[in-house]
């Protein structure tokens, strides 16, 4: 994932956790706008979403902003899964 993604993640997630708490959901598409001005970009989010993490339509923010922060941070993606394992068990 590029990092111009990872970074609008992140921030998405921040906003959302901040205006409605650590209960707040979200799909892949609260990181775009209405319209569709990057195609490579969206379908970036959605293969990492769907094909790579198979998460649901709509997840918590903290989630998501754990897996990607997690990437960030130095472990790759295929440690996620242990993040995605930590959630599951909270």
């Amino acid at each position: 994932m590029r990092d111009s993604l990872r970074q609008k993640i992140i921030d998405t997630c921040d906003a959302k956790i901040a205006q409605k708490g650590d209960g707040v959901g979200l799909s892949f598409y609260a990181f775009f706008a209405n319209r569709n001005d990057d195609p490579d970009l969206l379908m970036e989010a959605a293969t990492w979403w769907i094909k790579n993490h198979k998460l649901d339509h709509f997840e918590k923010a903290t989630k998501i902003r754990a897996i990607v922060s997690e990437r960030s941070d130095q472990y790759g993606e295929k440690n996620s899964e242990a993040v995605l394992g930590r959630e599951r068990t909270r």
